[in-house]
């Protein structure tokens, strides 16, 4: 599919990318190459209109290149796309134009950002955070924790979400999103060793006193903050529906060209059911996440239809290489197959950037049944029972 600037992009667009991508897995970290090819097939820019130097790609195309950068590297996917796509829409939807360079520089490659919301003590409960933000002279300063995030090791910039220090008077929003230069003192990074998604940098921020600029705080309320995140939830969703598809693609190769018992394992009903359900629910997903993308580029929220698309294609996308591994048996389950990283991988899927079963129960919370929230019961007293 090409875009109006005549570039073009499926699987074989990122070939170099999927060529190392054992060796990304392996290493645990992007070659340098694949930033480079990214920046010179416009990836980055696809997700920005012309003027902050993207190349305002419908969503068609948008979805299309996303897919085939993942199915070449889950990592360098991550990365990159969180980077550009989520803290770059971040950056346009809540700063203003004295943020227009910094969205320029994620979409030329020119600098990567990390979406600091994660702390060590909670994950999808904000309520729990503590990162705050106090006013001081010549601007604010930023003091807290955050932990596993995408791109925090090597990350220029942080999309922080932090708490207000307000003074008396201030009824403004209790939250803010503040756009940290994580190369300065008072920043210290570290890495945090994962289980898939190998090659994407992930790790943790402390921040003591690290300087914002005035015009790099921007308070929000936070029901505002979580329809900016949903852009994290699509970006998730195209991974899974992409990992899935190359552990089928896999499947139906070693299905091919494995004898078991005389005959393939491709002439085995068991088999056959196997795939079939593959196929059917990656194209389902795939389909649905076309959707989602249509509508959300037109600048519809979507919310509801995306964490729908979230928890499918990412639980599907386990069940898809659960079966990969199945079906080729001890070696899917070897270091450093082909199936074994997309296994892992899938299930990174299904907890980032919102856990799915805290995600089942906002999309039940948007059908009209009530906030998901614990209240003491007394189960005992209504029976006709009591405590002893």
């Amino acid at each position: 599919m090409r875009t109006d600037t005549g570039m073009y992009f499926d699987v074989e667009s990122f070939a170099a990318i999927a060529a190392r991508a054992a060796q990304t897995d392996a290493a645990g970290s992007i070659p340098e190459e694949n930033w480079q090819e990214l920046a010179d097939t416009g990836y980055l820019g696809l997700f920005h209109p012309r003027h902050l130097g993207g190349s305002g790609a419908d969503a068609a195309i948008q979805v299309r290149a996303m897919e085939a950068l993942a199915r070449a590297c889950s990592g360098t996917y991550w990365a990159a796309t969180v980077s550009s796509l989520l803290c770059g829409n971040l950056l346009a939807t809540y700063g203003d134009e004295r943020h227009h360079d910094l969205i320029r520089s994620l979409a030329t490659g020119e600098r990567l950002a990390a979406f600091a919301i994660v702390e060590t003590a909670a994950g999808s409960d904000a309520g729990t955070y503590r990162t705050l933000v106090r006013r001081t002279t010549g601007g604010f300063t930023v003091t807290g924790e955050k932990s596993r995030i995408t791109n925090a090791p090597r990350a220029d910039l942080a999309v922080t979400l932090a708490r207000r220090d307000k003074p008396a008077g201030d009824d403004g929003p209790d939250w803010c999103l503040a756009f940290v230069d994580l190369n300065q003192p008072g920043v210290r990074r570290y890495d945090i060793p994962h289980m898939g998604l190998r090659g994407m940098p992930w790790g943790g921020l402390v921040f003591t006193d690290a300087h914002v600029d005035e015009a790099d705080v921007v308070p929000v309320p936070f029901t505002e903050l979580a329809e900016g995140m949903t852009w994290g939830w699509l970006l998730v969703s195209v991974a899974a529906v992409a990992t899935a598809e190359s552990a089928l693609a896999a499947t139906v190769r070693h299905a091919r060209q494995r004898v078991s018992y005389g005959r393939p394992l491709a002439h085995m009903e068991g088999v056959h059911a196997q795939i079939a359900d593959s196929r059917t629910q990656i194209d389902a997903a795939r389909v649905l996440a076309q959707r989602c993308a249509a509508r959300r580029v037109a600048g519809d929220s979507a919310r509801q239809l995306i964490g729908m698309l979230k928890v499918y294609a990412t639980e599907m996308a386990v069940e898809v290489t659960q079966r990969a591994v199945q079906i080729h048996g001890a070696a899917g389950v070897t270091s450093g197959h082909e199936v074994e990283r997309h296994y892992r991988d899938a299930q990174m899927n299904v907890v980032g950037a919102f856990a799915t079963n805290r995600l089942r129960e906002q999309i039940a919370e948007g059908l009209g049944l009530g906030p998901a929230v614990y209240r003491p019961f007394d189960w005992l007293s209504p029976a006709g029972l009591s405590r002893p």
